[in-house]
């Protein structure tokens, strides 16, 4: 008995160790992940920093006579939706480095504001957090090349990733935004929120004040 009593009792200090490293783990796994995620926003706040800059050189000479023309892939898109607080500057392209850097326009679709439907898709745990918020009658603004492009939302719908339809091309112009779905899904998310809109107005962009005006409202 005494040699059994003697074993458990050499037994509880390893225990106890074995403890404090799982614990002391977990803690740092924590830390990095902390890290990581800080480390991805402040990357895309940065970079929408830059973009906003760019965009702003872009607008300011939109309408200048004798302005250099700018490629489809070299004009920027900005977006504001009043209704969620949204104002972010659209990349071309969607891989997961663009996504990183904003809202992603599909460049096999068409541009804002032209005839067609324009796809725009974005993270759910940024940008498009909140369009699941979005109802019929709701506005999206889109200001691209010194003119500015006002969407009526038609609808949403949720839809399987592999449903392309949604992709489709159309006679008018039409707005698409797709995120992931749900949006507060814990890991990679298997369904697509998309939500449907239709060009009702466009006009000469606005002064920047204006239209930030515009979306605190």
């Amino acid at each position: 008995m005494d040699l059994i009593h003697r074993l458990r009792s050499a037994q509880l200090p390893s225990r106890f160790a074995n403890r404090r490293t799982y614990s002391w783990l977990l803690v740092a796994i924590g830390v990095a992940l902390l890290a990581y995620v800080g480390s991805q926003y402040w990357g895309m706040y940065r970079s929408q920093q830059s973009l906003e800059a760019q965009w702003e050189h872009q607008a300011a000479t939109a309408n200048v006579p004798g302005a250099p023309k700018l490629t489809a892939d070299d004009l920027l898109t900005r977006v504001v939706i009043p209704k969620i607080n949204l104002d972010a500057i659209v990349v071309e392209g969607a891989s997961r480095k663009e996504l990183s850097e904003g809202p992603g326009h599909m460049k096999q679709t068409a541009a804002p504001g032209e005839p067609g439907n324009a796809v725009i898709t974005g993270h759910r745990d940024t940008f498009f957090r909140h369009i699941y918020e979005l109802n019929k009658g709701d506005d999206i603004m889109v200001r691209r090349n010194g003119k500015v492009f006002r969407y009526e939302v038609t609808g949403k719908k949720i839809v399987m990733p592999e449903d392309v339809a949604v992709l489709k091309q159309t006679p008018d112009a039409q707005l698409t935004l797709i995120t992931c779905y749900p949006t507060y899904y814990i890991g990679p998310a298997p369904k697509r929120l998309v939500v449907f809109s239709k060009l009702v107005e466009s006009s000469s962009d606005v002064p920047a004040q204006a239209m930030a005006r515009g979306a605190g409202q």
